[in-house]
């Protein structure tokens, strides 16, 4: 019998050459199975040979290199990839099936636990799912960090012709790729997350808004959805349930802004993705004005699993109100980038040393912007802070959706911070004038402290009235994108103002 290979059909392992090695392992007769990328990006195109000893991992591989991977030959053989230390070291939940299923099949998803959480919520009233998803404590792994059973009993408990579950895929933060990975590699944890949250909250209908950039992810999230309506895990009277679900997918256009629950909202009503003004809230009334419960990609993975197990195994995990695990993913400069799963309360510096090896040109880590490009630069010196909500917001920074870029020592942090406002002043929706005007101010005023940083020109000056653009925005800006574009300027001033030019800036600049 021919050899069963498994080859990523990830987008980061396609960009990389896996869809020409699937092609040539099937010319040379293997079967060939396009799994999920097991997240150690440095080694893709990760090919596994299925053996008696378990599926043997073979490095970078190339399609010349087929015939010495079938004969166990080849030179980067890691062998048994589940008992790679890379990954043994890790506590997957949300990530436990990706690139061990076949993403195209639902009898593989089955096999391997799928569908046990959905199963157990229907012998649960829906208020006792939503008690199972308090007692977790789970909060958004979009980067608010809002407690999901909150959110999910505000919508239960509102009376409506229609309620709708909303799905927020606009993963539009740089350094950030955990949506994308856990879709493209097991997407139906994504469709029986939704299916549970509909239960609960009494939703008949819902919608994933899906980035236009994410072509993959789309592809196998709807031959997902089309088997999950053959198997009668969506559509009418969900396997004798009384629940009755339909799911939807839609692509953005491309607009960052539309990743706030507000905008994105507005994008699914088909306007023009724009902040609403809060209150009220989307659980009060959302899409079209009903009730809707809107969670990311990686808030809504995680409810199979904690229905499954319980919600108080799940909040055994983690520390603090931080609870569970959080999908860290390592980019930027970094020797072993990737996705790493663990529970809450890991030091920043283990996941960067340990998890990434460093950085890729083997100098020193200069920085690493946690959380996004609206997310605080933090210096290699605080890199000991524990990765989770309250000890991030304490050092002035914040955990966002997980992401962590890294810089070397090269890095000109004062052309990062003028990165972050321009980042801002493109992205803008324009609705509000502190946003708008100030994130084109703050490129300027950047400038001027970039042009005069020789000579120290007005640098003190210009930084006083940065200082003030920012405390503007921030106090002033109707949604996080103008309120948060501060931080990551603020922190680069504050750690490293060397970067900035000699001045005698004394003020106290405001926590980033």
């Amino acid at each position: 019998m021919s050899a069963r290979v498994y080859v990523p059909g990830d987008a980061a392992a396609v960009s990389v050459g896996a869809d020409e090695v699937a092609a040539a392992f099937e010319a040379a007769g293997a079967r060939v199975v396009r799994n999920g990328s097991r997240g150690m990006l440095w080694l893709e195109p990760l090919v596994e040979v299925e053996t008696d000893a378990g599926r043997v991992g073979y490095a970078n591989v190339e399609p010349g290199d087929v015939d010495a991977v079938l004969a166990g030959e080849h030179a980067r053989d890691i062998g048994v990839v589940d008992q790679h230390p890379w990954l043994t070291s890790q506590r997957r939940v949300s990530f436990v099936r990706v690139g061990i299923v076949d993403p195209a099949s639902i009898s593989d998803y089955e096999a391997h636990g799928g569908y046990a959480g959905l199963r157990r919520a229907f012998s649960l009233s829906p208020a006792e799912v939503v008690q199972e998803v308090t007692d977790s404590g789970l909060r958004g792994r979009g980067g608010a960090g809002f407690p999901a059973g909150i959110k999910w009993k505000t919508v239960h408990d509102l009376e409506a012709d229609l309620k709708f579950v909303a799905c927020n895929f606009d993963e539009g933060d740089s350094g950030t790729f955990a949506d994308r990975m856990v879709v493209e590699g097991d997407p139906f944890t994504l469709v029986e997350g939704m299916t549970i949250a509909a239960y609960a909250v009494g939703a008949s209908e819902g919608y994933v808004y899906v980035r236009s950039e994410y072509p993959h992810a789309v592809s196998a999230l709807r031959r997902a959805i089309d088997a999950a309506y053959t198997h009668g895990y969506l559509g009418e009277d969900i396997h004798g349930s009384g629940l009755s679900f339909d799911l939807h997918v839609r692509v953005g256009a491309g607009a960052y802004i539309c990743g706030e629950e507000s905008s994105m909202l507005d994008s699914l009503e088909g306007k023009r993705g724009e902040v609403r003004a809060k209150p009220p809230i989307p659980a009060i009334k959302g899409l079209w004005d009903r009730p809707t419960a809107v969670n990311n990609v990686l808030t809504l993975c995680a409810v199979p699993m904690i229905l499954a197990d319980g919600g108080a195994a799940y909040a055994e995990l983690g520390t603090g109100r931080s609870r569970g695990t959080q999908v860290f993913q390592l980019a930027g400069n970094i020797k072993q980038g990737g996705i790493v799963e663990l529970p809450f309360g890991v030091s920043l510096r283990e996941l960067v040393e340990e998890y990434g090896g460093g950085t890729l040109t083997g100098r020193p880590v200069r920085a690493a912007q946690v959380g996004g490009p609206l997310g605080a630069y933090v210096p290699a010196t605080g890199f000991d802070v524990p990765m989770d909500y309250e000890a991030l917001a304490e050092s002035g920074a914040m955990l966002g959706h997980g992401g962590i870029v890294i810089h070397d020592d090269t890095v000109d942090m004062a052309k990062m911070a003028r990165f972050a406002m321009e980042f801002c002043a493109v992205e803008s929706c324009g609705k509000c004038t502190p946003c708008r005007v100030g994130s084109t101010r703050g490129v300027e005023v950047i400038d001027r402290i970039i042009a005069g940083r020789a000579d120290g020109q007005d640098v003190a000056t210009n930084l006083v009235l940065l200082d003030d653009l920012c405390d503007t925005m921030t106090k002033g800006s109707l949604c996080a994108m103008g309120g948060l574009t501060p931080m990551p300027v603020q922190s680069a001033i504050k750690h490293f103002p060397e970067d900035f030019g000699p001045h005698d800036f004394e003020r106290e600049v405001a926590p980033a």
